[in-house]
């Protein structure tokens, strides 16, 4: 009988310095084994060098709505607003109420490919998983498949309601509650691998981290990101998760 097989993966390496800190203990005396990484935000390579050694499969965290970006800002007018900043998480929800997108293809191409230099300027080495951070938009999602496919890199396109694709193989995505002020990331991830799909494997979507002024600053997602670091390295949860025969794997492992 097949096992269930989970990735546990660790978004925002680069948000903060204190966002760092709880990923590199989500990693180093947790369960998490991927990571995804910011490549515009300036705490990236900070992110980078705490992680150093662990063997974390390292993928890119495409980020649209937080910081400067990678590529010059002329090439990318609908992207950024009047402070030459990306636009908000908040900007992109109201678009994608009204049915709209904030800019045209081409551009979202234009930063999306110009993130992925970055990586590879940061990293040394392609990511080990390509997708896009926080925020619904089709021209998002159709631009990440058209960098994916020009380079060859391993797309994770992610499903919230089913099943959906890594490297043109199913990949399920457990549940994620973390918005909710309630959240308890324990009782999400055993939601998570009870209804897990043994020889499909599942991937449980964390954000651990530590809190700055930066952060509370530019995050609407706080103290559930401590809650997880609590989570990940609880001795408790990696028995219960023995217990139940599951194989902890990186996207590295999806063949």
């Amino acid at each position: 009988m097949a096992r269930i097989q989970l990735i546990v993966r660790a978004d925002d390496i680069g948000y903060s310095e204190a966002v760092n800190y709880g990923i590199e203990k989500s990693v180093k005396e947790g369960i998490v084994r991927s990571a995804g990484l910011m490549p515009n935000m300036p705490a990236a390579a900070h992110g980078l060098r705490l992680l150093e050694g662990t063997g974390t499969c390292i993928g890119q965290h495409t980020n649209l709505c937080l910081g400067k970006p990678c590529a010059d800002p002329k090439r990318i007018p609908g992207l950024l607003d009047e402070q030459g900043n990306l636009k908000s998480s908040k900007l992109y929800r109201s678009s994608w109420e009204k049915g709209e997108e904030i800019a045209p293809l081409e551009q979202f191409v234009i930063e999306i490919e110009a993130q992925y230099r970055r990586f590879l300027e940061l990293v040394g080495h392609e990511p080990g998983y390509f997708e896009g951070h926080a925020v619904m938009s089709k021209n998002l999602f159709a631009g990440l498949k058209i960098v994916a496919d020009k380079y060859g890199l391993k797309h994770n396109a992610m499903s919230f309601d089913g099943v959906g694709e890594f490297n043109g193989k199913p990949i399920t995505t457990c549940p994620m509650d973390s918005m909710n002020p309630g959240y308890d990331p324990f009782e999400t991830l055993k939601k998570g691998v009870l209804g897990a799909t043994p020889g499909v494997p599942a991937v449980f979507v964390g954000h651990p981290g530590y809190l700055d002024d930066f952060i509370l600053k530019n995050s609407s997602l706080t103290v559930n990101r401590t809650k997880e670091v609590t989570m990940f390295t609880d001795p408790a949860v990696k028995a219960w998760l023995d217990g139940q025969g599951v194989e902890l794997i990186t996207y590295d492992d999806v063949k």
